[in-house]
Parts: C-alpha cells; structure tokens; sequence
C-alpha cells in the first residue's frame, strides 16, 4: 500500500463544501469516487483542512492510500481525468511516508479573502469576492488586524457549529492590504475555528466602515462570545491558498 499526497485546487461554487453531505456534491465525492475508479474499490480521502460550501482552493492537500503501483504524475492526470467535467483539479501528487497525514502532520494553514471594493458590482470576479461597494478604511482594518495576533481565545469569532474541542488558537498572520480595486486580508495559523476566518472578516469590515474603531476588534475578542464580534462574510471571498509542512512535500510547482 502507498500513500500519495495530493495538491488540489477547487472552485467551491456548487459543492455543499469539502466534506460530503446527506444531499448535495461535495469535494470529497468527486475525488473519493475518481480515486476508486483507479484502485476498482472504495478509497477514502483524509483532507487538511475541509472547506465551507462556496469556498475555494488553490493549494488544498489531501492524502490517500492506493495498492496500485502508480507513478505520482500518472496519477494526477488520471485522477483528473475521472473528476471531469467537476471543477476540481489535482495539480500534484507524490509519494509520502505511510504515517505521513495531510492533516495532523500540517504546521500551518494559509487564507486568502477577498473584498471587491467598487461601486460596479462584480463580473469577472463573481463568485470569488464579496463585493463591498461604499469606501473601506485599510489602515484602519489593519490597526484592527494586529489585536488578534498571537495566541487567545477566538471564542467570539467561531461558529456556534464549531466542534473544536478548545477555542484557543495562534494567530500568525492578518494582514489587509488593497490591491487595485480589491482589499485583501491574509491570515496564516497552525489551525483555524469553523468560521473563524470568515467572522475575523466582517468584523475588520466593520472597522473599516466606521462603525467600529480598531481597538473594537480587541474588545469583541476578550468578550469570548460570538455576539460580540461582526457578522460572518461569504464563503466565496475565501481561498485556501497553502498549507504547509515541516519538510516540502511536493517541491518547486
């Protein structure tokens, strides 16, 4: 048996999300059904971090086991192959250590939100931006940004679905910049509360705004209770964009 890591990339407009659901198609059921196509049996697929419906990826890694011998690039073009026309891509694949995981062997999760910030509503970047079209403040979001650094309790910005045993969590990484006519926030951590991301988001829309002020941001965290923080921002601002490891699993893309 040899177990393979797999880069993938996703557009998540029409899953119900990474993980399969009762009704809906989900990331999962496209790669797990192509990958059984290849090995003629079930395979599961151990994902590192599963996203929302609506969300996307850039560099999602995922892992599965096969018992047939199959070089790593073949295997990509194969498995691209059976998830046709679903758009859903691997763009790598490589073999790994039989107790590597793409979850709990991950040191770090980057995320990539994106706020169209124009009065024109989107058209190009439908469904891959939250369109905001009044004025955003950006350094007044990243005055916000830099409270939630470091280690606390994100309780006030974690779903009440969140399962998590604990909410505490490092944050490495918030920044907001604008690019054109987009505001970018990009986060990095070991791990992320269920729609932990998202609520960071449109609360710093809310400073941005001006309804909040930044230190705002620290007084909705040391609330620890989700009606303290913004509203949560759409899934289809959101990118998964890499997720790292103590040693490089695919090399130079």
């Amino acid at each position: 048996m040899t177990r393979f890591a797999l880069l993938v990339e996703y557009d998540g407009a029409g899953f119900v999300g990474w993980q399969r659901q009762a009704d809906g198609l989900s990331v999962q059921a496209v790669l797990e059904t192509a990958a059984a196509h290849l090995a003629g049996n079930p395979v599961a697929v151990v994902v590192a971090g599963r996203t929302d419906a609506g969300v996307h990826a850039l560099g999602q890694v995922a892992h599965i086991d096969l018992a047939r011998d199959i070089a790593p690039d073949k295997l990509a073009q194969a498995l691209n192959f059976h998830m046709k026309p679903h758009r859903v891509c691997v763009l790598r694949a490589a073999v790994v250590a039989g107790d590597w995981n793409a979850r709990f062997s991950a040191v770090q999760r980057v995320y990539r939100y994106v706020i169209l910030n124009r009065r024109a509503r989107p058209a190009l970047a439908a469904g891959r931006a939250w369109h905001v079209p009044h004025a955003l403040d950006i350094a007044a979001m990243a005055e916000g940004a830099r409270h939630l650094l470091g280690r606390h309790d994100f309780s006030s910005f974690r779903a009440a679905s969140c399962q998590a045993n604990s909410p505490w969590r490092t944050l490495d990484r918030l920044d907001v910049d604008r690019e054109d006519d987009c505001v970018v926030v990009r986060t990095a951590a070991r791990s992320f509360l269920h729609h932990q991301v998202r609520n960071m988001v449109g609360s710093l829309k809310l400073v941005g705004e001006g309804y909040w002020q930044p230190e705002h941001m620290q007084t909705a965290l040391a609330a620890a209770h989700r009606s303290a923080a913004g509203p949560t921002a759409p899934p289809e601002g959101l990118f998964l964009v890499e997720v790292n490891y103590k040693q490089p699993v695919f090399g130079l893309l």
